[in-house]
């Protein structure tokens, strides 16, 4: 007979965020869902400049709020949540999963904390991309006497997992809970023609900060012979350079502003292609949750295990002409463009959705703390 897999975490599950992304309220709701005794969540105020839309209250979920110093900038960033020990002892979980990110001082006191008491810390991270330049010797260091601390690690990607085990965390400790912002898809999407009747509408959905490539997208379709439309869904400190970019390059494109939720369907709906054109960008997975074919720039390994290509197309950040080509090649067959679109469906049906996501993190949980019994 097959063993059976728990489908919850029989405790109270203690979660560290340096802030609270309104994208990451539906997952956290779930998680919440699957721990017995409830979920507390511990996370502060973004800095202004990052212009992140955060979520005040989660239904099920108790937060409390980090008093966040936000210390230095760009690669020499880092973050101090002053009252992270009080909350330890107000809340007294269980297990706690902490963000595996070196540059938040607090988290070393956290683990030290729990491991006082004989309860299991789990960090939840991206993997471990290169660290260069100044003090690159110090930040390693720092990193690897984190990750080395922890009693398991929950990983966005399959390339991040490798990557930690790679710096020498043994494999039995490392999971992958592939990234999601949508759930498993409760409906079929809408049927769209394969006959085109109009310009094809591209649709961009993200955070408008100069690192997502906007202006190489215009550039681009500028260049196309047959033009389409875009719908640029977003803000963010650079939203103005980018509509003076259009404005000079390629008019042909809209700016909507921030969506979340059930206000992106519409344009999901009308939308034939789903392109993000720099790093970054969970919402390539919503997209997919949409039946939308995707051209994403490869990043931190999220963009690895969601498109493939029976869905879409994975193309260089940093590469205008392979960007040009590939929407070249993307626009010339609508029949093959639903015919990925419907694969992305099924990708985000079966595999990658937040219901998945959240059950390997019980998975990871009830792993971790089971072999401390």
């Amino acid at each position: 007979m097959a063993k059976k897999i728990a489908t919850s975490f029989k405790g109270k599950l203690g979660l560290q965020q340096r802030v609270l992304p309104s994208y990451r309220a539906p997952f956290f709701q779930t998680l919440a869902s699957k721990c017995d005794d409830g979920l507390s969540l511990f996370a502060g105020e973004p800095r202004q400049i990052e212009a992140i839309n955060t979520a005040k209250q989660i239904d099920s979920v108790s937060i409390t709020k980090a008093d966040n110093q936000h210390l230095f900038s760009k690669q020499f960033y880092l973050c101090r949540q002053k009252n992270i020990i009080s909350w330890l002892e107000e809340t007294d979980p269980d297990a706690l999963i902490v963000e595996a990110n070196a540059r938040y001082l607090s988290t070393p006191d956290a683990i030290d904390w729990m491991h006082a008491r004989s309860r299991k810390v789990l960090g939840w991270g991206l993997g471990t991309p290169p660290i260069s330049g100044f003090l690159s010797g110090v930040r390693t260091k720092r990193r690897i006497d984190l990750l080395s601390n922890l009693d398991g690690l929950i990983s966005y990607s399959e390339r991040g997992a490798e990557e930690y085990i790679e710096l020498g965390i043994p494999a039995g400790k490392v999971f992958v809970a592939h990234n999601a912002a949508a759930h498993r898809p409760s409906s079929p999407p809408p049927q769209k023609a394969n006959k085109k009747t109009s310009p094809l509408n591209l649709l961009f959905v993200g955070r408008l900060q100069m690192r997502k490539k906007l202006d190489s997208l215009f550039e681009a379709c500028a260049k196309l012979e047959e033009q389409p439309n875009i719908v640029i869904t977003g803000d963010g400190p650079d939203r103005r350079h980018f509509e003076l970019a259009a404005a000079r390059s390629y008019p042909n494109v809209v700016f909507v502003g921030a969506k979340f939720g059930e206000e992106l369907k519409p344009y999901y709906d009308e939308t034939d292609l789903f392109i993000l054109p720099g790093t970054g960008g969970l919402a390539v997975q919503e997209a997919m949750a949409n039946g939308l074919p995707v051209i994403v720039a490869q990043g931190d390994g999220t963009q690895d295990d969601l498109v493939r290509p029976g869905n879409g197309w994975l193309i260089p950040p940093d590469d205008p002409d392979a960007l040009l080509s590939t929407l070249k090649d993307a626009l010339s067959d609508l029949s093959r463009l639903r015919k990925m679109g419907a694969e992305s469906f099924r990708i985000t049906l079966e595999e990658i959705n937040i219901d998945t996501m959240s059950d390997k993190f019980i998975h990871a949980l009830n792993t971790v703390t089971k072999a401390a019994k």
